[in-house]
């Protein structure tokens, strides 16, 4: 996934939490458009070491429309989440089916225009103000299913076993 206009002294923890949505709901990467910021950076490779998912990519400082271009001529399909899309339920099955690895884009500060354009697909998960981390995380659902939900990752060190009431965290050995 690719998080655009992230903003060094204002959004460390939203760029976090998209990044950690991505992890937890199955995405393979996240990659940070422009801008170092080696907190978000080390903060997402703990959570990985921690939580498992050792593979997952986490990038920064990347030109953004260089990365697109590459990706689209890779075979990727382009997904922007954006409120202005299409509605999720009308296009999921259709990006679902399409077999191809997906670069789903998430934006900070104002998007420009020319994502809308270079997107294979301008989704929207609702036509209201809401949070890119919400939105990231609906598509992801729908994406997968619902399956994301119980994934447990073989290289955890720690896992939440559930359970009704309490907190039950199994250290792996």
């Amino acid at each position: 996934m690719l998080r655009l206009g992230h903003r060094v002294q204002r959004d460390k923890r939203v760029t976090t939490h998209v990044g950690l949505v991505a992890r937890a709901f199955g995405a393979s990467g996240i990659v940070i458009a422009g801008v170092k910021d080696e907190s978000v950076v080390r903060s997402l490779r703990r959570v990985c070491e921690i939580w498992g998912r050792a593979e997952f990519v986490v990038e920064d400082g990347v030109d953004p429309l260089e990365y697109i271009e590459n990706w689209k001529k890779s075979g990727g399909l382009v997904v922007h989440l954006t409120m202005y899309g299409l509605h999720v339920d009308d296009v999921i099955d259709e990006i679902r089916s399409s077999g191809k690895d997906l670069l789903v884009i998430v934006g900070a500060a104002k998007v420009p225009r020319v994502y809308y354009e270079i997107a294979d697909y301008n989704v929207a998960v609702g036509h209201q103000p809401h949070s890119e981390v919400a939105a990231l995380a609906i598509f992801l659902d729908r994406l997968y299913g619902g399956k994301e939900l119980k994934l447990i990752y073989p290289d955890a060190k720690l896992y939440v076993e559930p359970c009704p009431r309490g907190k039950r965290v199994v250290l792996r050995g």
